[in-house]
């Protein structure tokens, strides 16, 4: 812990800045972040004028690379972290009470006496707080209380997984107040996903969490589930002249679970047609072989997501392989390949349930008609509204950026950079 007045102070007179570069990569960004820093410890003061000593916490967002919709079948995907995140200044309480305010929302209070899930706290912020919590408990972890304050400028709802973040945020937070930080960011991960699975009630898979408790470009092959491979892909995109740009196309989440539910549901379904649980456990051959019969007991759209899982795991392979040898140009046509088996077989990019509402299909045509070959695009996250990703030349970004801002908004287009932190202790 240390004094609240001195670490303002030490931020004030730039003291940190090359802490504050070390995690966000980009020193355009040291100003804003370093402001925002300080401003967080002025609202906790507000909120606990009481407490004196303090220790701060961060969890970046992140961009999912390659394999959509593969995770919750057991399946490999790439995924980066990226310099956005929601940030903690935290103090130890010595009440088992875990006192939390996320930026202008009401002040949150969890019992780390009573863990148990309740049913009328399900899509809550409050259950994703109780759910990490417990799982922290379950997996024979300490738990206790504290207060704090969280600001995040991770954009909610545009596939950048601010959810994700805030459970790796609370699960960090708990390792290194009461576990000396060391649960590791894999076990902090799957404590998030418990939570957002079980106490929230999203039947998410892993990879979001993953991405952001791990940090940096990572490759994860799930498997094995409870214990996955995990290794970080060396990328230079600088090198390359390629930036990451999300498109913010202003669509909402709102009434998509059964969407997002569905995708999984009905993959399961064609596994579990030929005997097994998740498709990773049946042989792209034997899915091939008996496509007459899965057409017959599935579905049309079950089918072709069940190629598109086969398809985006050999993707992946390709990915890390281009990202391994610096083979850019085979790498962007990855993610193209993966974009065009989204929109076509996996079938993400809109909600049938609202035809009229095509944001993100909007914004892949114009992207596609303004980048040319200077980029490549596709949909991003979960899909069904939200974001796109575009890998975009440098040369070709402020073009991009300032056409599609005038669809979608100022400031609609974010373009970022790989960060090689995950789930951390700022200080």
């Amino acid at each position: 812990m240390q004094n609240i007045m001195s670490v303002r102070e030490s931020l004030e007179q730039g003291s940190l800045d090359q802490r504050i570069k070390e995690i966000y990569v980009d020193e355009q960004r040291v100003p804003y972040n370093r402001e925002r820093y300080i401003r967080a410890i002025d609202r906790f003061t507000e909120l606990f004028p009481s407490e004196k000593e303090i220790e701060i916490y961060s969890a970046p967002g992140r961009s999912e690379v390659c394999g959509n919709h593969t995770d919750h079948q057991n399946g490999m995907v790439l995924a980066t972290s990226i310099n956005l995140d929601a940030i903690a200044i935290v103090a130890k309480a010595e009440e088992p009470v875990i006192r939390l305010v996320s930026g202008d929302f009401p002040m949150e209070e969890v019992d780390v006496a009573d863990l148990s899930m309740k049913e009328e706290e399900q899509s809550t912020t409050t259950a994703l707080i109780r759910g990490v919590a417990a799982g922290m408990k379950e997996r024979g972890h300490k738990v206790g209380g504290f207060t704090a304050y969280i600001t995040s400028d991770v954009l909610m709802g545009a596939g950048m997984s601010s959810s994700a973040a805030f459970e790796s945020l609370i699960g960090t937070i708990l390792s290194g107040l009461y576990n000396d930080m060391k649960v590791s960011s894999i076990e902090i991960a799957q404590i998030g996903q418990y939570a957002e699975n079980i106490y929230f009630g999203k039947p998410c898979g892993l990879m979001d969490q993953m991405a952001c408790s791990v940090g940096g470009m990572i490759f994860i092959d799930f498997k094995e589930k409870e214990h996955p491979e995990v290794r970080q892909v060396h990328t230079d995109f600088e090198k390359a002249g390629l930036s990451l740009c999300i498109v913010d196309t202003k669509g909402s989440h709102a009434d998509l679970t059964p969407d997002y539910a569905a995708v999984p549901a009905e993959m399961n379904q064609v596994a579990q047609a030929l005997g097994r649980e998740h498709l990773r456990e049946v042989p792209r051959e034997t899915f091939f072989k008996e496509l007459p019969k899965l057409w017959k007991e599935t579905s049309g759209r079950a089918v072709l997501r069940a190629i598109h899982f086969y398809e985006e795991e050999e993707r992946v392979l390709r990915g890390v392989k281009s990202l391994e040898e610096s083979d850019y140009p085979g790498f962007l046509s990855v993610i193209k390949a993966s974009g065009d088996s989204s929109a076509k077989y996996l079938q993400n990019i809109y909600s049938p349930k609202d035809v009229d509402s095509q944001n993100v299909t909007v914004a892949l045509a114009v992207s596609e008609s303004i980048l040319g070959e200077n980029g490549v695009c596709r949909v991003h996250g979960g899909g069904f509204a939200g974001t796109i990703q575009a890998f975009v030349k440098n040369e070709a970004v402020a073009a991009y950026k300032e056409q599609i801002e005038a669809i979608y908004g100022d400031d609609s287009c974010h373009v970022l950079k790989v960060r090689l932190q995950g789930g951390i202790r700022v200080l």
